[in-house]
Parts: C-alpha cells; structure tokens; sequence
C-alpha cells in the first residue's frame, strides 16, 4: 500500500509545538547561546577597537604602498634607509615618493608636570603627506599632535624628549591617529633626523612613502634599491603588537565558535535520540525522511537564529556601555560576520545530531507498543 504524505501545511508543525511544549529546555540551550553570542560580539567590538588604536594614524594617510629595508618586516624601528635608496624611487616613473621617519618618543613639558608618549613622524612640509592631511607647514617649528592630547598639553606648551637634547612647541592639533596604541605626532623631517641622530643623520630615514601608479614593477626597484616594498595594508603587521593581538581575538572567537557547535551538537543529539520513537511513528504514518529532515532543521534554525540576535542585540548593548578609554569599536561588517559564523557553526554542529533521523525505522514505533 502507498504510505500517505504529510501534507505541505502540516511542515514544521511538530518542531514549532516541540519548541512550546518544551520551552523551558529550548531556552537552556537558547540562553547558552545568546551568551556566546554576546561573548562573540563583544570580542568583535574589543579586537576592531585594537587594530583601530593600533594601526588607525597609519591607515589614514595619503599613500598606497610602504618602502623598508629589506629584512624590517615592515617595521619601522627596524629599518632605515639611505639618500641612495631614496633617489632610486624619486627617479621611477609613475611613482610619488616621499620619506618617513618614525620614532616611539617620550616627551615632558617645560614645566616637568606632564609625560606624554608620541609616536612622532617625521615628513617634508612640502611634500605630499604633509599637503593631502590636516598638516601643515607649522611642522617646521614644531609638533602638531593628535588631538586625543589636547586635554593633557595646551598650543604653545614646550615638550622636550629627553636624551636628544631636544625641545619643541606646540603648535597645534590634527586628528593623526594613533600607531602602536601611541597617539601621533607630526614634525619636519630635518627636526626628527635631529632627534633620533643628532648631528650624524647623513640623511638617513625610516621609510619611504609612494603613491603607485598601475603597471609599475615594484619588484624590480626593490631588487635596485635592496629594499622591500608593500601595500599600506601589508605594514599593519610592523605595528607593535598588531599580529599577537590579532592572532589571539582570533583564537578567542574561534574557541567560542567551537563551543557552540559542540553545545547545540549534544543538546540536539539528546533531544533527537528522545524522539527516536516519535520520528519512527511519523515515518509509519507516511511521512519522508526528508520532511521529517525539514522539520528537524527548522526547528534548529529558530533556535539558533533566535540566540544568535538576541546575543547580538545584547552585545552591541554592552559595547555601547563600554568607556571611552577602552579601545572598542563596532563594525557592520564585524558584527555581521560574527553573527552568520555563529550560525553556520551551530547549524553544522546540529547536523552531527539531525543526520541520526534519516537511519530511524519507522518499526520502531510498532515495537515500542508491543
């Protein structure tokens, strides 16, 4: 005799009066989840805060590619370049060149009360840094600092880096940014060769900052020049701390990821072995493995669906709290990603569990009568 199929309407009936019947224990497991989900959201927010505070000064400037020494790994404490290096790159067509020197710096006011930590940068004031951004030529006599220092140091106020025998004035703020968690600070080139080699510079620099046309072979000017040359995006890596931090938000999220999994994997692995006399008797009743399949995974994904945004929502909560002085920022794209992540793996670590449905005979449930 042919077995009656579940009529369409009838689909996802049973998982919806499951999820009613049994709410208390869908929301056991549905509050674990919301809370890795806060947890995800919150570590999305705590790892987008350090890049930015990290590398935000450097993503903003005007350039399209970096210049080292070949073997700094694109940090600049480690490398410095010659007059000879940088001729190669100003005489190459299609490229707009101009040096950097970058130095961490410790700088105290004249009247010994206040200790600010720069990272202090050192351009030409006719070059095209120093016209594309908020600076301008004051750097000749001065610092300009990011305006996160405004509160601690006021214009005018001198600020001296002790060991160089060196003491400048403030003339003003721009939104710089930071650079290694450092807020930065723009002076002239020759007042930074100053500071970091006193009378000996020899014209030497940290880097060179290009702007690339399409087409030009940077390869063959490195091998020229002996220096290494990568995107803006390639130097985040020589920021200090940059790679541990990222790699252990990484891990943390990962981590969480695979605890979700392995919780709605058991949760589900439970309830469907639970059910094993109920699946057969639908199976004995007419209906297909594959809608039995259906019913099962909708179920799942109200569930997970359900933590995941509540988790979400509570997470951007919680992020809004956060004080200023935390480096926390959220992205759309970050929260995003860490949403689906934590519904893909939750929904692959359901599958371990639902797949046990498709091998259930509908015997069983004749059996079980007996």
């Amino acid at each position: 005799m042919r077995r009656r199929a579940v009529p369409k309407e009838d689909e996802m009936y049973l998982g919806l009066r499951d999820l009613r019947v049994a709410r208390a224990r869908f929301a056991l497991v549905g509050a674990t989840i919301a809370l890795v989900a806060l947890l995800s959201t919150v570590l999305s927010g705590l790892a987008n805060g350090l890049v930015d505070d990290g590398i935000s000064g450097l993503r903003a400037l005007p350039i399209t590619h970096l210049t080292f020494r070949e073997g700094a790994d694109s940090s600049f404490s480690r490398s410095t370049l010659t007059p000879d290096q940088l001729a190669v790159f100003e005489s190459a067509p299609g490229v707009e060149c101009t040096p950097v020197g970058v130095a961490f710096l410790n700088a105290t006011s004249d009247d010994g009360g206040t200790t600010v930590d720069i990272a202090l940068f050192g351009i030409e004031p006719d070059g095209f840094l120093a016209e594309d951004t908020a600076v301008d030529d004051r750097i000749e006599g001065g610092l300009l600092l990011d305006e996160e220092l405004a509160d601690e140091v006021d214009v005018g106020q001198t600020l001296t880096i002790p060991g160089a025998n060196a003491s400048m004035p403030v003339v003003g703020f721009v939104p710089a940014g930071t650079y290694g968690h450092v807020p930065m600070a723009f002076t002239s080139l020759d007042e930074w060769q100053r500071i970091q080699y006193g009378d000996d510079a020899r014209g030497r620099v940290s880097a060179l900052a290009l702007r690339v046309d399409d087409g030009v072979d940077l390869d063959a000017l490195d091998r020229t020049a002996g220096t290494e040359t990568g995107t803006r995006e390639d130097a985040f890596v020589g920021s200090p701390g940059y790679s541990a931090e990222t790699a252990t938000m990484t891990l943390i999220r990962g981590f969480l990821l695979v605890v979700s999994a392995l919780v709605v994997g058991a949760f589900f692995t439970v309830w469907t072995v639970q059910r094993t006399r109920q699946i057969g008797l639908l199976k004995a009743m007419g209906a297909s493995t594959a809608y039995v399949l259906r019913d099962a995974l909708g179920q799942l994904a109200v569930v997970l669906l359900g933590a995941v945004v509540v988790g979400t929502a509570l997470g951007l909560a919680a992020g809004a709290l956060v004080d200023d002085e935390a480096p926390f920022h959220f992205t759309v794209r970050s929260v995003a990603t860490s949403a689906v992540a934590l519904l893909l793996t939750g929904l692959a670590g359901g599958l371990t569990a639902v797949r046990r449905i498709a091998s259930v005979d509908p015997a069983i449930s004749l059996a079980a009568e007996q």
